[in-house]
């Protein structure tokens, strides 16, 4: 069960118990469901009938509820893709993958918020400098997640039960060799793919640390020395090779 539906389960049960604590304890309103004051017994009958009907209903809707299921095209924010990475979770041979690619994202946040971070501390956010620095944070985040969202395409491409199948095929001799090898090429096409696309992203988060080790060795750029970096260099090589791909 995911951990937002924990948090919603003790909550709610929570708030049935926290008014009946307050209505039958001895040192608050001291309401006793069996005794000779009338309106209490039907206070207290009430609202145990109310927190039983509670509780049942409740708990039922707040277990069997279905997340809304996010669609790749509409993720905009690092939760919604963590979020819909964790919901392609179960493909088999690709949950070591999708557990990588979760903390390349929160990887390379943490890396952005760190450069950022030092622009902030050398420059003032209304500078050329700084200005031209974030813009390339961005385009290299469009590119990192161009890329996380051509992986996942192809994992939700990938048929894991035929491969599976075709696999035990092949461990029977119940096919030829040659249709079996065909088949497995083209998911072992599949599989080089996203482990190409990751090392491709991890690369990213390289170029990076070393923009970052960069930039904390200045106290001011002028816009030339900014385009002769190095590293700026080879960022900007990746996001033209990237338009190529999109």
């Amino acid at each position: 069960m995911p951990a937002k539906k924990y948090i919603k389960l003790i909550s709610f049960n929570l708030g049935i118990a926290l008014p009946n604590i307050i209505l039958f304890s001895p040192g608050l309103l001291h309401i006793r469901l069996l005794g000779p004051n009338a309106l209490h017994s039907a206070i207290g009958g009430t609202a145990i009938f109310l927190s039983c009907a509670a509780f049942i209903y409740g708990n039922y809707k707040i277990i069997t509820q279905r997340e809304k299921a996010i669609q790749i095209d509409e993720a905009r924010s690092t939760e919604e893709y963590i979020n819909y990475l964790r919901q392609t979770d179960g493909k088999g041979i690709y949950d070591n993958d999708i557990s990588i690619i979760i903390e390349q994202i929160e990887e390379l946040q943490r890396k952005k918020d760190r450069i950022r971070n030092i622009l902030l501390n050398k420059f003032n956010a209304i500078e050329v400098s700084y200005e031209k620095f974030n813009g390339i944070i961005v385009d290299v985040e469009f590119v990192f997640f161009t890329n996380v969202k051509s992986i996942l395409n192809k994992i939700s491409a990938f048929d894991d039960s035929d491969f599976k199948r075709i696999k035990s095929y092949k461990a029977g001799n119940k096919f030829s060799a040659e249709f079996i090898n065909t088949k497995l090429s083209i998911y072992n096409e599949y599989i080089s793919f996203v482990k190409n696309a990751i090392e491709d992203n991890e690369q990213i988060i390289l170029k990076l640390d070393k923009l970052l080790l960069e930039i904390s060795r200045f106290d001011s750029l002028e816009d030339g020395e900014i385009e002769n970096m190095n590293e700026i260099k080879e960022i900007d090589e990746l996001i033209k090779k990237s338009k190529y791909f999109r």
